[in-house]
């Protein structure tokens, strides 16, 4: 049994923390909010009244937050994971975040003989809760080894893509391809509904050929419903794709494509899909054309 301190059990989190309880690990989570602490003991876990007490005495201490700022306040400001935990403990980031602040986790960490690894997923709440998590890890493949047995708990396919930072610039990618992927059968949707087509037999054909997608797979019901309850928010796909501009533009490399999908992520944010599925981007494509 090996003993986990989990801080951010939210919709990926608490799935997650489920997870890790049920592969018989002992978990310790923090969350700041009431709902978050209830989501913690619905997961079977042990309630901890701060960062500090969940990461003490952790084997491996993971975080699942929103955003850069939610990381590097946890980990990077005074008081934070960076000054306290010991050598002997894993830190691993499952967290999507800009790759420029997970390289400032990991040389931090490695300070204090901390090893640690940036390890975001994809999949949604669907394969969290499946604990069919793809987990993209950058960092030391020694370190992965030693910890694959409780990634296991959380994804079916674990690998590990590079150094410090390599794996949130691969999730920076993944987020653009779905991204495009999603408004491309946004359009198409919106180009069989203007012309009379059989909807649900045109989206089975197309998942059957060349076209077919995982993106289709698991958004054709919301798609053909417009049910947008969230799987993963406008909000934080907007979030990501920032990431992705902002390392593009780094690197000093052009991505006409992002700009445009960038752009329609956030108008659906603008016109108030904020809190609704990524998938809502069909409602955007209808607005456009007047179909809504």
């Amino acid at each position: 049994m090996t003993t986990i301190g989990f801080i951010g059990p939210g919709i990926m989190g608490a799935p997650m923390i489920a997870n890790l309880v049920g592969g018989g690990h002992r978990v310790r989570a923090y969350g700041r909010s009431e709902a978050s602490r209830t989501r913690i003991e619905e997961a079977g876990a042990e309630t901890a009244a701060s960062v500090t007490e969940a990461a003490q005495d952790a084997d491996i201490v993971i975080t699942m937050l929103p955003d850069s700022p939610d990381v590097t306040e946890v980990v990077l400001d005074d008081g934070g994971l960076g000054q306290t935990m010991r050598a002997g403990q894993v830190y691993i980031d499952m967290s999507t975040i800009r790759p420029d602040v997970a390289q400032r986790i990991h040389a931090t960490l490695d300070a204090r003989d901390v090893p640690a690894l940036d390890a975001p997923v994809s999949g949604g709440e669907p394969a969290a809760v499946a604990g069919e998590l793809s987990i993209m890890v950058g960092g030391s493949a020694e370190t992965l080894a030693h910890v694959r047995p409780v990634l296991e708990a959380l994804g079916s396919t674990i690998t590990h893509v590079g150094g410090p930072g390599a794996g949130q610039l691969t999730k920076a990618a993944n987020q653009l391809i779905v991204a495009a992927n999603i408004q491309a059968v946004a359009e198409a949707i919106v180009l069989l509904e203007a012309n009379g087509a059989d909807l649900t037999a045109s989206l089975e054909a197309i998942a059957g050929g060349l076209a077919g997608s995982t993106v289709l797979n698991r958004k054709r019901q919301a798609f053909l419903e417009g049910a947008y309850a969230p799987g993963f928010r406008i909000d934080l796909h907007d979030k990501d794709l920032r990431i992705v501009g902002a390392t593009a533009e780094s690197s000093e490399v052009a991505l006409p494509m992002t700009a445009v999908v960038t752009q329609l992520m956030r108008a659906a944010k603008a016109n108030g899909y904020g809190g609704s599925d990524h998938s809502a981007l069909l409602a955007m494509a209808r607005q456009l054309n007047n179909r809504d």
